[in-house]
C-alpha cells in the first residue's frame, strides 16, 4: 500500500510506532488506534523530491490478506488520508515534473501489454524514447520560428539575404523527421490497439470461412447460399504478438433483398473506419469480383487481396506478391503466409529488428499529424515569403507537439487520461 503526500511520513510512523528512515527498509508491526497489531511487514520511506510522484512516499508491505489491506487503508483514512483516485499517483507524477504525459500514459500501457512485445514497446515509451524526439522536433521548429519571427523586422529585405535558404533547409529536416515518427507511431499505435481489419469481397467467395480460419472457430456461419452473412460479425485475434479485430461483412453486390442491403450498407460504414481491408476473391475469377467493391475499399489506408478457393484449381501457376496472398480457407493452404502478411501489415517487418518500437495512442497520431499538416503550410508559405503566416503555422505545428508530451495539456484531456488508469497507479 502507497501513500503520497506532505503527512505521508507522520502517517505511516503513527501506525508503524516508530521512526522510519530515507531510503531503508524497516520490518515492523502495524498497529491500529488501540495499538492493537494489524499484521507485520516492511516500510520504506522516499523524501521528497526522490519518489516517484515526487513527494513524500511511503510504502507499507503487508500479508497479501484482503482483510488485513482493508484493515491498513481503514487506519490510514482515520489517520486523515484518502484512497487515491484513478491513476493519481502518476497524475501526481506528471504535475511534479517526475514524469511527461506520454511517460505516464505509457506506465498504463505496459501494466496492459498481453505479450513481450508489446510490454518492451511501453517500456521504451515509458523510459523517453517517444518524448525525446517529439520534444528535439517542437525544439527546432521553435528555433525556426524565432530566426522567422527576428526576419520579419527587416520585412524590405528578401529572405534569402537573411538566410532563407538554410530555413528551408531546415524545416525540410524537420518535416522528414516529423513525417518518419509519425509513421513510426502509427505503428505502435497498432501495437498498442490492434489492427481494425475488415474481411471483404462479393458473395460466396469465402469470407465467413476465411474469418473461422483465422480466429480458429466457427465464429460465422457458412453455406453456399449466396448473402449468407447480413450483419457485421467481430473476432479479435492475436497473430504473433499482433492483435487484429477482425470484421466480417455482407457480400458486396448490385440488388439483393431489403436486409442484405442493410447489411452491405454496414459493411460500406464500417470500411470508413478500417485500417485494412482485407478483400476476399474466388481465386477462379479475382478480376470479376472486384467490380462491386473497387469504390468501396478506394478510401482504405492498406488494402490486401486474398485469392480464395486455391483448392479448386486445376493448376496453381501464380505466386503471391506484397499485396496478393492465395489461400484456400477450406485446406489451409497459404494460412501461414496469410499471417505473415498481416503482421508486416501491422507493424512492419523492421520493428523488432530495429528494437526502437515504443507504444502510441490515437491522441498522439492525432496531435503528430496536426503538426505535419501544420509544418507543411508552414514550407509554403516560407516559400512565398509570407513570414508573419509561415510563423503562425509553426507556432501551430509547435502546440501540436506540446499536447502529445504534455508541455500544453488542459485540464479536461488531463483528467480524461488519468481516469482511465487503474486505481493505485
Amino acid at each position: 500500500m502507497r501513500l503520497s503526500g506532505m503527512r505521508a511520513t507522520e502517517i505511516a510512523e503513527a501506525i508503524c510506532g516508530r521512526r522510519l528512515k530515507r531510503r531503508h527498509g524497516h520490518h515492523v508491526r502495524f498497529v491500529d488506534a488501540e495499538n492493537q497489531a494489524i499484521d507485520d511487514g516492511i516500510a520504506l520511506r522516499f523524501a521528497a523530491p526522490a519518489s516517484f510522484t515526487g513527494e513524500d512516499v511511503v510504502e507499507l508491505q503487508a500479508h497479501g490478506s484482503p482483510v488485513v489491506l482493508q484493515q491498513l487503508v481503514a487506519r490510514c483514512c482515520a489517520l486523515g488520508a484518502r484512497p487515491a483516485r484513478p491513476g493519481e499517483f502518476s497524475e501526481r507524477a506528471f504535475v511534479n515534473g517526475k514524469l511527461d504525459l506520454t511517460q505516464a500514459e505509457a506506465i498504463a500501457d505496459l501494466i496492459a501489454a498481453a505479450d513481450t512485445r508489446a510490454a518492451r514497446a511501453a517500456r521504451r515509451a515509458l523510459e523517453g524514447v517517444f518524448s525525446q524526439r517529439v520534444d528535439a522536433i517542437a525544439a527546432e521548429l521553435l528555433a525556426v520560428r524565432v530566426q522567422i519571427e527576428a526576419s520579419i523586422d527587416f520585412a524590405d529585405e528578401p529572405i534569402d539575404t537573411l538566410g532563407g535558404a538554410a530555413l528551408r533547409q531546415r524545416l525540410a529536416a524537420t518535416h522528414e523527421a516529423l513525417t518518419q515518427l509519425l509513421a513510426e507511431a502509427q505503428r505502435g499505435q497498432t501495437l498498442r490497439d490492434g489492427l481494425h481489419a475488415v474481411i471483404v469481397g462479393p458473395p460466396n467467395a469465402g469470407k465467413s470461412s476465411l474469418m473461422n480460419a483465422l480466429a480458429g472457430n466457427d465464429r460465422a456461419i457458412v453455406t453456399d447460399i449466396a448473402g449468407t452473412t447480413r450483419d457485421l460479425l467481430r473476432e479479435a485475434i492475436r497473430i504473433d504478438g499482433v492483435e487484429l479485430l477482425l470484421v466480417d461483412t455482407a457480400g458486396l453486390r448490385e440488388g439483393g433483398d431489403l436486409i442484405e442491403r442493410e447489411g452491405m450498407r454496414r459493411a460500406r460504414d464500417e470500411l470508413q473506419r478500417a485500417d485494412l481491408a482485407i478483400v476476399v476473391l474466388d481465386a477462379r475469377d479475382p478480376q470479376g469480383g472486384m467490380r462491386d467493391i473497387a469504390d468501396a475499399i478506394a478510401a482504405v489506408p492498406q488494402r490486401l487481396f486474398v485469392h480464395n478457393k486455391t483448392d479448386l484449381l486445376d493448376a496453381q501457376t501464380a505466386v503471391d506478391t506484397a499485396d496478393t496472398v492465395r489461400v484456400s480457407a477450406r485446406t489451409g493452404a497459404g494460412l501461414e503466409a496469410l499471417h505473415r502478411t498481416l503482421r508486416a501489415l501491422a507493424i512492419g517487418e523492421a520493428t523488432d529488428a530495429g528494437g526502437g518500437a515504443f507504444t502510441a495512442r490515437a491522441r498522439h497520431v492525432e496531435g503528430l499529424r496536426r503538426a505535419h499538416r501544420h509544418l507543411a503550410i508552414a514550407q509554403e508559405q516560407l516559400a512565398h515569403e509570407a513570414l508573419d503566416l509561415a510563423a503562425e503555422e509553426l507556432r501551430l505545428a509547435h502546440d501540436a507537439l506540446g499536447e502529445i508530451t504534455g508541455r500544453i495539456a488542459p485540464n479536461d484531456l488531463l483528467g480524461h487520461i488519468f481516469s482511465t488508469f487503474c486505481i493505485g497507479k
